[in-house]
């Protein structure tokens, strides 16, 4: 540490990269829609089948603070990242299981809807 010039900076330059990427890669939250015969999405681990999605909705960025926070029910199931602004609302009607509805967060909301293929537009 006493080295004066480059040497004293080179540890930090080399070394800075690898925790930014664990960090990324720890954090990433993958979400897809499965199709064929049995069609569902996955977020992360948890994966729902597309036959007990009764309607969808996309959270605007000034609402995600209210349906995280006050009006969240405490049965949901959310994956939320805080960094990203958009959020989606996937409500369920399945008989069998108490979650009544998803809150995920993600940065093509407008995709994810699309592909769920009962998306709705957001108001207000």
């Amino acid at each position: 540490m006493g080295s004066p010039g480059i040497r004293q900076w080179l540890p930090y330059v080399l070394l800075f990269p690898f925790p930014v990427w664990l960090l990324l890669w720890v954090s990433r939250q993958r979400v897809e829609v499965y199709g064929g015969p049995n069609p569902e999405l996955r977020v992360g681990r948890a994966h729902l089948p597309l036959s007990v999605v009764s309607r969808t909705a996309a959270i605007p960025p000034s609402a995600k603070s209210a349906a995280l926070g006050r009006q969240l029910d405490p049965a949901a199931f959310v994956q939320n990242k805080s960094w990203v602004k958009d959020t989606v609302l996937i409500v369920l009607e399945d008989p069998e299981d108490p979650t009544p509805y998803w809150l995920v967060s993600t940065r093509r909301p407008a995709e994810l809807l699309a592909a769920i293929g009962r998306g709705t537009s957001a108001s207000g």
